[in-house]
């Protein structure tokens, strides 16, 4: 039997997403999101929402352009950090030692030390209630050349991703495979 918990956003697990903008002046920014993920693939666009008090939201607004950071377990601190603080009272970089790297594609930074980085244009704003949701089409993904199989397939094992349950505000990280994708359905029936 179930309980019902009411209307919720239970999803399991949620990406822990860092996103990077410029502010007016040019100084960068990074706050933590685990609203996002990917909605479409072809054009590659990832999706965040953010609430319009924080400083990103301006910052989003006026440059339309941002990164989507994946920060390994190695960053949980800093990672935590950054959703802690506003980029508005703080410079965030120069408080967690990180480096900010401009963007080649986009009007935005992003964290050399993360081994995933999604560079993004804002293609679509939508006011959703208490979040604002921003889509952004991913104009190049780069990867750490480390942990990569044949040039190109990430290896999610060494990137080591955190994700996040909403329900108990705890990061995890990712366990073991289980299976290939699209392969054992056919085991079925």
């Amino acid at each position: 039997m179930k309980k019902s918990l009411g209307a919720k956003t239970l999803v399991y697990p949620t990406p822990v997403l860092v996103v990077c903008t410029y502010d007016q002046e040019g100084k960068p920014n990074a706050m933590t999101a685990a609203w996002g993920g990917i909605c479409c693939s072809s054009p590659p666009c990832v999706t965040i929402s953010l609430r319009k008090a924080t400083y990103t939201y301006g910052n989003l607004m006026d440059k339309k352009a941002f990164t989507v950071n994946i920060p390994s377990e190695n960053y949980v601190k800093e990672t935590d950090y950054f959703g802690m603080v506003s980029g508005k009272k703080e410079d965030k970089f120069a408080k967690t030692g990180l480096s900010p790297v401009k963007s080649d594609l986009v009007d935005a930074p992003y964290i050399s030390e993360f081994p995933v980085i999604l560079e993004c244009k804002v293609i679509q704003v939508i006011e959703l209630g208490l979040h604002t949701q921003f889509i952004g089409e991913v104009m190049d993904a780069k990867i750490d050349d480390t942990l990569q199989e044949n040039g190109d397939r990430p290896i999610i094992e060494q990137i080591k991703p955190l994700i996040f349950a909403p329900d108990s505000r705890n990061y995890y990280g990712i366990g073991k495979q289980i299976a290939q994708a699209f392969s054992i359905g056919n085991e079925i029936g």
